[in-house]
């Protein structure tokens, strides 16, 4: 069984989104899920975060399966960066300059030099996933996304952030796709 760690975005927590829906479908398939709260937005810089995520590493075990969402995603680069894991799910993500009113809450995570090499090295396979009206993340920061982790991106038409407020409280072909690497 895998263990699978979910990192929600900016002002984000556990109990929002798709995250509780996805947590059941994988917990009754047997995989443990763990969804922390991280600071945001106040102490929303990566070393915060990284804090946190050194406290539960121990519990992913060997190989676990990063799912990221919005901010998640450029946090959970910065973790396969030093961590060896099974997969990795990219939603609504980037990497650099977002292009929104969140770029200097995110600086720390994301604008910054990534080493692509050992990433690719630390994760052999990666899914990213992104809308074609995201109104927060531009559909280039995917292809950006993608052409530096050397794969490519599910596009999900008029499915804006990928989050509840754009109907997104269940994900199938997420987790389809999750079941893949399972």
């Amino acid at each position: 069984m895998a263990n699978v760690l979910i990192v929600h975005g900016v002002g984000g927590d556990p109990n929002e989104n798709w995250f509780p829906w996805l947590k059941i479908q994988l917990e009754e398939l047997g995989h443990k899920v763990i969804i922390p709260q991280f600071p945001t937005p106040k102490g929303q810089i990566l070393s915060n975060w990284l804090e946190i995520f050194e406290k539960i590493k121990g519990e992913l075990g060997e190989q676990p399966i990063l799912i990221g969402h919005n901010l998640g995603v450029p946090f959970v680069v910065n973790i396969i960066e030093k961590n060896p894991v099974k997969a990795a799910f990219l939603v609504a993500g980037f990497t650099g300059i977002a292009g929104n009113q969140f770029d200097e809450s995110m600086k720390t995570f994301a604008q910054k030099p990534f080493d692509w090499q050992q990433i690719k090295k630390n994760c052999k396979k990666f899914y990213i996933f992104h809308s074609d009206n995201d109104p927060y993340i531009k559909i280039e920061k995917a292809e950006e996304l993608a052409n530096n982790l050397d794969t490519q991106f599910t596009l999900v038409p008029g499915g804006g952030h990928l989050n509840a407020s754009a109907g997104y409280t269940h994900f199938d072909l997420l987790l389809e796709k999750i079941k893949h690497e399972l």
